[in-house]
């Protein structure tokens, strides 16, 4: 079984070699020593923090294989950003071009420089290894934290964000950064990408052109990635979007992948979650369906996907005692589950 739990000083190389395997263009996972042990060092107070509003805390993650101790996974949010270090997008619009004289009218697609994200709730570092991308694996390190927001919303804002990675070569080559470079960084994408994943930004507010850009004026190849996603990165998309995220037309400043938002209360996950107390009992638990599943703690919290069951005539949760251990609670503690499969 695998067991999603707060990540520790001792999943340092784990995490390590996920930053390896990771590749160019995952920004929020540098393979930077000091910058990977800051990041768990940071998500280990926030787990011990009990803030009563989202803040600066920095939720990361770690799936690990009961069986082997490995871990095969990270997810992460941020509570809220933009608080320490600008947060950047471009913003995709219009402008219309008319003549009324000259009964001309054109329109023409921008993209704007804008912090429009400052204090959002954002989800990020979602990363699997190939030999665990499985099952319901991916699932479960993603759903998981739509229902640890939801149990403890007042740590969140209501907004909730994704950045999803744009399109890019196995060389690290992004066709939309590549126009940028040309003209206004002298920087390629892997340069860059690795500096905003150490947080040194200001590089970008000093270089990056200050007016919006009209997007006739890019290359074809940057115009045809605008909104686009990295191959690697279409399942977690969709997920995203059967879980109600949309865009709207903000766009990464650097390869041009889209954002993608929702509220939480509106997640299809979190608002389809319930809340019970435990009962332990193998057999009826195995008579019940699969959900995704966890416990109410932050500090010692733990998220696992298996079968369970709903007693409506007593308002409890089913769970095997194999779960129950999983989760690290005992009959009468609460649960929080959504099921694998909505009823439509």
């Amino acid at each position: 079984m695998n067991i999603i739990r707060p990540i520790t000083a001792a999943d340092y190389h784990s995490l390590h070699d996920i930053a390896v395997d990771s590749g160019i263009g995952f920004t929020s996972l540098p393979v930077n020593e000091n910058l990977l042990k800051n990041k768990i060092e940071r998500a280990e107070w926030s787990f011990q923090q009990t803030p009563s509003q989202p803040g600066r805390e920095s939720y990361l993650f770690v799936m690990e294989d009961s069986t082997t101790g490995e871990v095969v996974g990270t997810s992460g949010i941020e509570a809220a950003v933009g608080i320490d270090d600008a947060f950047y997008h471009y913003h995709l619009g219009k402008v219309v071009h008319a003549s009324r004289e000259l009964k001309i009218h054109n329109t023409a697609e921008i993209l704007t420089f804008c912090n429009d994200y400052t204090g959002v709730t954002e989800i990020c570092t979602l990363f699997l290894k190939d030999k665990a991308r499985q099952g319901l694996n991916g699932r479960l390190l993603s759903k998981c934290r739509f229902l640890f927001m939801i149990e403890h919303r007042h740590r969140f804002a209501e907004t909730v964000i994704a950045e999803m990675r744009g399109v890019s070569d196995e060389k690290g080559r992004s066709p939309f950064w590549e126009w940028l470079e040309e003209h206004f960084f002298s920087m390629d994408f892997p340069t860059a990408d690795y500096l905003t994943g150490i947080g040194n930004k200001v590089f970008i507010a000093e270089l990056m052109p200050k007016y919006p850009i009209y997007v006739k004026l890019l290359s074809e190849e940057a115009q045809a990635v605008i909104g686009q996603v990295h191959t690697k990165t279409r399942p977690a998309l969709r997920l995203l979007q059967e879980e109600g995220f949309s865009c709207r037309g903000y766009v990464d400043i650097f390869d041009a992948g889209p954002t993608v938002e929702a509220n939480l209360s509106h997640i299809r996950s979190a608002q389809a979650s319930r809340k019970l107390p435990v009962v332990i009992d193998d057999q009826t638990a195995a008579l019940g369906q699969s959900c995704y599943i966890i416990n109410t703690s932050v500090k010692d919290f733990r998220a696992i996907a298996t079968e369970m069951a709903v007693s409506e005539e007593q308002q409890v949760a089913v769970l095997s005692r194999q779960a129950a251990a999983a989760l690290n609670i005992s009959e009468g503690d609460s649960v929080r589950f959504t099921p694998v499969k909505f009823r439509d």
